[in-house]
């Protein structure tokens, strides 16, 4: 996969991959215009949308209503370096939902490719070319 950013003025960086573009600006405090998630909200969105998609995959494998499921993501930020420090998903389950499936669908969140791609800490390079 290939994403080529661009930088459409002011604090906007946008992610042009396939058909879709991801657009990003910065908050108002941060000097942006606020119109867009910021590049490291989205980051964090990742995560719990990734493993959202998996409950729902989980759901829908077994005919399961996902009415009244939530899932809320907290992230503990370390003081010092300013970066997460913990993040923690918790999922609500409504009385409804089969009590044999409880421990299984959370296996299901655990298993977001976001979460396991950040466990494996892939190295991240950064390179110069010559434009044009």
């Amino acid at each position: 996969m290939e994403i080529e950013v661009k930088f459409p003025g002011g604090k906007r960086v946008d992610a042009h991959f396939g058909d879709q573009v991801i657009r990003t600006d910065q908050s108002v405090k941060d000097g942006g215009e606020g119109s867009a998630a910021a590049p490291f909200d989205l980051f964090l969105a990742s995560i719990a949308t990734c493993a959202g998609i998996y409950v729902l995959g989980f759901c829908q494998a077994r005919g399961l209503s996902t009415e009244g499921i939530t899932l809320k993501q907290r992230v503990e930020v370390n003081p010092e370096t300013k970066l997460p420090s913990a993040i923690r998903m918790e999922l609500g389950l409504p009385a409804s939902f089969p009590e044999k499936y409880r421990e299984a669908v959370v296996r299901a969140a655990e298993g977001c490719k976001v979460k396991k791609t950040i466990a494996a800490a892939p190295a991240i390079s950064v390179g110069v070319v010559a434009a044009g």
